[in-house]
């Protein structure tokens, strides 16, 4: 898919959009959304013991939309991306993409994880061409942007200049600052042909400051190019300045408990972080998040969260 640059004006958001409860508004649209998870459940088995993970969670990513996940620690928000990925298959559920059901297939996403996991022995150019090269060919939705390795590699260039990392093309990783490898690492997931990023708290390794230049950096990124987005994050001011809707999860086994369609217009700068209904709606949503963290603790009679299966069989995990 080609990387088309988007209309920059601001979006005419309505600031009397409320919280949502569990599930999505209806609305007709006839574009199907880029990303749909319909009532995902997983449970983890081993001998005699259950342990459940996710119950019948449903989100929507719409196509160009940034959508943030947030929830407590160890919620199976990352598990949930393994499942989009198709490297776990969910025990109930489906995922469609774009209108089309994808649940257990690899190769429809571009992925960033937490660490930027560069290739050391790879300079940045190349690393960041890898997405590209690795791309599955049977994708009907991830055809080549470009003919020829060296067309690849010429627009690869440009966009290490864009994002300031020209100078450092042919330099390895080791050379590069956090700030700089997240940067690759972001751009390497941009240029894979897969319409869908999801982006795995991709800033939670770094310093308060850099952090914030990052979030600035990305929400910049985003507004020139509009790739649906699906993002996972534990930082509540982080998600209300990137998101266009939020997805509150509950502690495991994770749930939808809270949607947020954020109230803010595009394009977005840090100082919205001052205004009142962003404190507000910040105050709000750490409310909701120590409630589930005082109900995770509360559960002193099976902290695992790991109940017995009646049926004693041993199972594997599917």
């Amino acid at each position: 898919m080609s990387l088309h640059p988007a209309d920059l004006s601001p979006q005419n958001m309505a600031d009397e959009q409320q919280v949502q409860g569990i599930g999505e508004p209806q609305e007709r649209s006839s574009t199907p959304p880029a990303l749909e998870l319909d009532g995902i459940s997983l449970a983890f088995r081993e001998k005699r013991s259950l342990l459940p993970v996710l119950q019948d969670v449903s989100l929507t990513v719409k196509p160009g939309e940034f959508v943030s996940l947030i929830g407590p620690s160890g919620s199976g928000k990352s598990t949930l991306f393994h499942i989009i990925g198709g490297l776990l298959k969910p025990q109930q559920g489906h995922i469609r993409m774009h209108g089309q059901d994808v649940t257990g297939e690899r190769g429809h996403i571009s992925y960033m994880p937490q660490q930027p996991a560069l290739f050391p022995w790879r300079t940045t150019l190349d690393n960041v061409l890898l997405g590209q090269q690795n791309a599955p060919r049977k994708d009907t939705a991830a055809q080549p942007r470009h003919a020829s390795e060296r067309e690849r590699r010429e627009d690869a260039l440009q966009w290490l200049e864009q994002v300031g990392l020209g100078p450092f093309a042919k330099a390895y990783p080791h050379t590069l600052s956090g700030g700089m490898q997240q940067r690759a690492a972001f751009l390497r997931a941009l240029l894979s042909p897969q319409e869908l990023m999801l982006l795995d708290e991709p800033f939670s390794a770094l310093d308060a400051l850099t952090r914030g230049d990052m979030q600035q950096w990305l929400l910049r990124m985003w507004e020139k190019n509009r790739r649906s987005v699906l993002f996972i994050t534990h930082s509540i001011e982080e998600a209300l300045l990137l998101s266009d809707r939020i997805y509150v999860l509950s502690a495991r086994p994770a749930s939808v408990i809270h949607v947020v369609d954020v109230p803010f217009p595009r394009p977005r700068r840090e100082e919205i972080t001052l205004d009142p209904r962003f404190i507000e709606w910040k105050r709000k949503m750490t409310g909701w998040m120590r409630e589930e963290k005082h109900r995770l603790e509360g559960d002193t009679g099976n902290p695992e969260g790991v109940r017995e299966d009646a049926s004693g069989d041993e199972v594997k995990p599917l």
